[in-house]
């Protein structure tokens, strides 16, 4: 079948879906489930016949839309906080992956320009953290002890104080994508500059393997949730820039529900984060070497699961329960 005949024989369907969508339509359960499994038979009818074509993106996307809004109003008995981060926040990071990829591609470079200006300014990591925290973890390095400074402070005033701090960076991050993302960019590139320069002047010191082994304890899980929020704040921005068949204000509306999600999943991450660093990285330079290792591949292997190869296994079972109960209704 021709593309044009595709689409005229289920515009009217795709209409309403979109419609269903946007709220303007009311539909059981029930219903948004037969909706799904149409919606994605003409997805893979598009993928097949038109892989590269614009209709297969749009479809694409009212698919993952709608199985969104099935777990919305799915009448299942199940906790909504339980729904919210093991269903709709996997789906979305599942659909905007490639969001993701670019800030993470953002991230190494504006890092490495970080550490490429460190290695040419002997200077730069004085610029970007001040004269008071590298003297002080000059002298710090001198008595052996590189991360001496995360242990200033009591446990849980310092905890309380990193968690309110990267919340708002976190923060900052993503509501800057409100400037068509540009704002985001510029966000993630003051951080990240500064963690290369930052990680370039332990290497300088010849400490940077005792350094890692207290920073990245809550470095991994704090650096990580701060890519996904600089992806969040890229989300944003696109659907003000890219509307697609929608007007910019329902675009924008719903590029802000969904961004919105994404970002508040990575609170808990965030906290966790300033927990460790109040409470374990202080103990850094004294604990077992396995002891920090473990720490840092176990919280590395959470949430690179929770944003990578989660979403794409709970995407392909689903889609697979589609296609089966689609082939049972046929």
């Amino acid at each position: 079948m021709r593309e044009i005949a595709f689409i005229k024989q289920n515009k009217e369907k795709w209409l309403e879906i979109d419609q269903v969508i946007q709220g303007k339509i009311k539909k059981n359960p029930d219903d948004l489930s037969s909706l799904y499994i149409s919606i994605v038979n003409d997805l893979s009818y598009a993928q097949t016949y038109y892989p590269k074509s614009k209709t297969t993106i749009y479809l694409n996307f009212l698919s993952s839309q709608v199985f969104q809004k099935i777990y919305k109003t799915k009448r299942v008995e199940e906790n909504r906080f339980k729904s919210f981060f093991l269903q709709e926040v996997p789906l979305i990071a599942y659909q905007y992956r490639r969001y993701l990829l670019y800030a993470i591609c953002f991230f190494v470079a504006f890092t490495s320009i970080g550490v490429l200006s460190s290695i040419y300014d002997k200077d730069f990591a004085r610029l970007i953290l001040g004269d008071d925290y590298i003297n002080q973890t000059l002298e710090n390095i001198k008595k052996g002890d590189p991360t001496a400074i995360y242990g200033t402070g009591s446990t849980w005033g310092t905890s309380f104080v990193i968690i309110l701090n990267n919340l708002y960076v976190g923060a900052r991050l993503y509501i800057y994508g409100i400037f068509g993302g540009v704002g985001t960019i510029y966000a993630l590139f003051q951080n990240s500059v500064m963690l290369g320069a930052f990680q370039y002047f332990f290497k300088d010191q010849s400490v940077l393997l005792e350094s890692a082994k207290g920073i990245w304890l809550h470095g991994t899980f704090e650096i990580i949730a701060m890519v996904i929020e600089a992806a969040a704040g890229l989300i944003l921005g696109a659907s003000i820039l890219f509307p697609k068949t929608y007007s910019r204000f329902e675009s924008f509306k719903i590029g802000f529900k969904t961004s919105m999600k994404l970002f508040l999943s990575t609170v808990p991450f965030t906290i966790i984060a300033g927990v460790i660093e109040g409470y374990v990285t202080r103990h850094a330079q004294v604990m077992p070497l396995w002891a920090n290792l473990a720490i840092i591949i176990i919280c590395l292997s959470i949430i690179g699961f929770y944003y990578g190869i989660y979403p794409r296994m709970l995407y392909k079972k689903h889609t697979k329960h589609a296609d089966f109960s689609g082939a049972k209704l046929r």
